[in-house]
């Protein structure tokens, strides 16, 4: 009898302002997975937090159809327990998709751990360390990895004039503003005087009660894929040429003008350098099975400077994420193998850890 495929569920959608952005990262890596290795569960999570197992894309698939660009909510409710531990006689492994919040921040994944289903990308820990970006910057500035200067302002026990005056003093104007626990650039902004500040504050408050304020840097944006669990593996860098002031929402997602460049034209030195720093970064924050790593490389002047760390980054054949690892020789559907097998792995060597004194 031959061995049944593995089950993959891939989660898409959730309750967070990245919503959109998850269903057109689902559309290309369900397209791109090889159904001759996968028996492919398409389940969508609406924005009220209802969850539905796709048969039409599913089908779709299986007829050779093409999902385009972004998959919608649709089909039946399913019971998320069911769904995600499958019938018995396939293994299952969930690679969830779930950009932001109740999905990047550690959420789903303690809910996974719970019911010992293997899962692509980082554990709970690690979600949530990379999430939150200014404990994330605490993590790295630990690990003396270098990064640009900041302040993060928490609402109702920090005084946001008064954490607005010290960032103007202290790490002078322009400034960026972001919500800590949210990611595609949403609810970020560029503040050019204190009137700004306070209007990028409040902006950023309406997406998280964390916000973390950043001095502006004068330097290239250079990003580094990893993969892997104990040993990571790193990618040639990328880097990305905005087309507008910094690389905001519309210009991922709805204008496309930034310009992706990968090789990063730097120097081997340089590539190597924010490699082993990129892989550093992944360490020292747990992360486990993938990450991109975002760097500001500001030359001359102090050099790598670590941004942030994206535990679920974006996924569609035209992301830097894939686009970096097909330039370092591993294509969009071995990509999702080399994840799948990650996840397995790391699941069986977790499940060896005794509970018992």
């Amino acid at each position: 009898m031959p061995t049944p495929l593995l089950r993959l569920v891939v989660l898409y959608g959730g309750a967070s302002a990245e919503h959109d952005v998850s269903r057109v990262t689902a559309a290309h890596v369900l397209a791109a997975a090889d159904r001759s290795k996968y028996t492919l569960v398409p389940v969508g999570i609406a924005k009220n937090g209802s969850w539905h197992r796709n048969d039409f894309a599913a089908a779709a698939l299986e007829a050779g159809d093409d999902l385009g660009n972004s998959l919608p909510i649709d089909g039946p409710l399913v019971d998320p327990v069911a769904v995600l531990t499958g019938p018995g006689e396939q293994e299952t492994v969930v690679l969830p998709l779930l950009h932001g919040p109740h999905g990047e921040d550690g959420t789903i994944q303690g809910m996974l751990e719970l019911f010992k289903v293997p899962y692509v990308g980082c554990g709970v820990l690690s979600s949530a360390l990379c999430m939150d970006k200014g404990m994330a910057k605490e993590v790295a500035a630990r690990a003396d990895i270098p990064q640009c200067r900041w302040i993060t302002l928490r609402n109702e026990v920090d005084d946001p004039a008064a954490i607005a005056a010290r960032a103007i003093d202290e790490l002078g104007l322009p400034l960026f503003v972001k919500p800590a626990n949210m990611g595609s650039s949403v609810g970020v902004s560029r503040a050019a005087s204190a009137a700004e500040l306070d209007a990028a504050i409040t902006e950023a408050l309406r997406y998280d009660d964390v916000v973390v304020i950043e001095e502006s840097v004068t330097g290239r944006e250079i990003e580094v894929g990893v993969v892997g669990n104990g040993l990571p593996e790193t990618t040639v860098p990328g880097e990305i040429v905005p087309g507008s002031d910094f690389y905001d929402y519309e210009d991922k997602y709805v204008t496309g003008s930034a310009e992706l460049v990968i090789p990063a034209a730097v120097s081997d030195e340089a590539a190597a350098e924010v490699r082993e720093l990129a892989a550093r970064a992944f360490t020292a924050l747990r992360c486990t099975g993938m990450a991109r790593v975002d760097f500001f490389y500001e030359e001359p002047g102090r050099g790598w400077l670590l941004n942030e760390v994206n535990t679920i980054p974006g996924f569609t054949p035209a992301s830097m994420f894939p686009k970096m690892w097909e330039a370092t020789g591993v294509a969009y559907p071995d990509l999702i193998d080399r994840l799948v097998e990650s996840a397995r792995s790391l699941h069986r060597r977790r499940a060896r850890f005794s509970t018992e004194h």
